[in-house]
């Protein structure tokens, strides 16, 4: 009996330790996205990182078949296309227009936008108390993106464009998630994550491919994918978004919560605003105005209030 609780105390550690592992990898997601984005654009950048991604959860794809009906397919479909090309797109664009504190900061909102949507789309109950946290956060939100610190600073400005473009992205990524739960009932959650993944990486390259096709029709400039001139800090910007920041991120989150209360393991999902704000500040020589420090404060407070409590559901699939 003794050994038998110390094994499951062991494995209570290891989980904790593989959320924590994954929030901290997620916070310096902004971080390398900002890197590779001064030698590309949004969309390359994006399409590389998931290519990078692809090859992180190869073993997962290919090593465990799945079989899904006609229904699921397409909620699969649907969740790729809202989880990768649609969410990603919009949040880097909207990083590419503002500061990675700033993107970090409001990136915090999430737990909180997760027990709402729940409550109203997914039938969950959230009290009194889980209402104050959303409506804290939402006041967080907004002084982060209007009360923000607009000064320059470096060669990096936040913009409300690009705020706004940030906190649509998560709008997306909450039916992304609660789609995504609806395969989790039936299906592990490495391989829902991993077809995900590949599917959206798909729709990402039929996005580019079009752009080029519609390049002479629309009179746009479309750029050439670059390969030769990225240089070698980019290409590790690049990586270690797609394999740490992605695929690993993703794996550990999901073997964390199989061996730890979701309630609990969500508290270590608030380490990616607060490491990504630092990162901004410390490394890019970002400012952030006294309003959106507050706000910060705010956000934070918030969803560290919604998961510690123990009565919301928490994600079972996420990867930043």
């Amino acid at each position: 009996m003794a050994l038998q609780g110390s094994a499951k105390g062991k494995l209570l550690f290891l989980g904790y330790g593989a959320c924590a592992l994954a929030g901290t990898l997620w916070g310096t997601g902004f971080y390398w996205g900002r890197l590779a984005l001064n030698e590309m654009n949004v969309e390359h950048m994006v399409l590389y990182r998931f290519l990078f991604a692809c090859l992180g959860l190869a073993p997962v794809m290919f090593g465990r078949r799945v079989r899904l009906t006609a229904g699921e397919w397409q909620i699969l479909l649907l969740a790729a296309a809202f989880g990768i090309p649609i969410q990603f797109l919009l949040q880097f664009h909207g990083l590419a227009l503002t500061t990675v504190s700033h993107a970090s900061l409001m990136v915090g909102a999430m737990p909180v936008l997760l027990a709402a949507g729940a409550a109203l789309f997914a039938g969950e109950r959230l009290d009194w108390i889980g209402w104050v946290a959303l409506f804290a956060s939402t006041a967080g939100t907004a002084m982060v993106v209007l009360g923000g610190d607009r000064t320059t600073t470096g060669h990096e400005t936040p913009t409300l464009t690009g705020d706004l473009l940030v906190i649509a992205s998560l709008i997306v990524a909450l039916a992304w998630i609660l789609l995504s739960k609806k395969l989790l009932q039936t299906h592990s959650a490495p391989v829902v994550s991993a077809y995900t993944i590949y599917f959206g990486t798909l729709m990402l390259v039929a996005w580019d491919l079009v752009m080029w096709l519609l390049a002479p029709l629309t009179h746009e400039k479309v750029e050439p994918i670059p390969f030769a001139h990225i240089s070698a800090t980019a290409w590790m910007a690049l990586a270690i978004s797609g394999v740490l920041c992605t695929a690993t991120t993703t794996l550990l989150w999901n073997w964390g919560i199989h061996h730890v209360p979701a309630s609990r393991a969500g508290i270590f999902l608030n380490i990616e605003p607060v490491l990504g704000s630092v990162l901004g500040v410390e490394l890019l020589g970002e400012r952030l105005g006294p309003y959106a420090w507050l706000g910060g404060v705010l956000i934070l407070g918030a969803a560290i209030t919604l998961t510690t409590r123990g009565h919301e559901t928490e994600p079972e699939v996420l990867f930043e």
